[in-house]
């Protein structure tokens, strides 16, 4: 095991590791919109805050040497299943066919109030 962290993205609220990598698979942890300079969350509607999300997501990928083509699994938090469509504009702006594996499911709470939270696997 392998870890991988970047200062391009935010640095973990808790004790785990941003993705960790495993030879051929690259676990990420989840990110959440997290402004990576300052560690805040980023104001806005769903859709403000997924492009963050996803940009802390492709830091990560990138310091692993990877892309979002790269990413085989993805799992997806909202706080408000009504978020799914404007969340899925904003996915399809990331990802591309053939898209990853995906679950998408509403929760109660996010950490610092997080509108969403992602994580992937991807493999090389």
């Amino acid at each position: 095991m392998k870890l991988i962290a970047t200062e391009k993205a935010p640095a973990a609220v808790g004790p785990y590791s941003q993705a960790i990598d495993c030879g051929d698979t690259v676990y990420l942890s989840g990110q959440i919109p997290l402004d990576p300079s300052t560690g805040v969350l980023v104001e806005g509607g769903i859709e403000t805050q997924a492009r963050r999300m996803f940009e802390n997501i492709g830091a990560v990928l990138e310091k692993a040497g990877l892309t979002f083509k790269n990413v085989v699994k993805t799992t997806v938090f909202l706080t408000d299943i009504g978020d799914f469509a404007a969340l899925n504009k904003v996915y399809g702006e990331y990802f591309s066919e053939p898209y990853p594996a995906r679950s998408c499911v509403e929760v109660s709470n996010l950490p610092k109030g997080a509108k969403a939270e992602c994580e992937c696997i991807a493999r090389r």
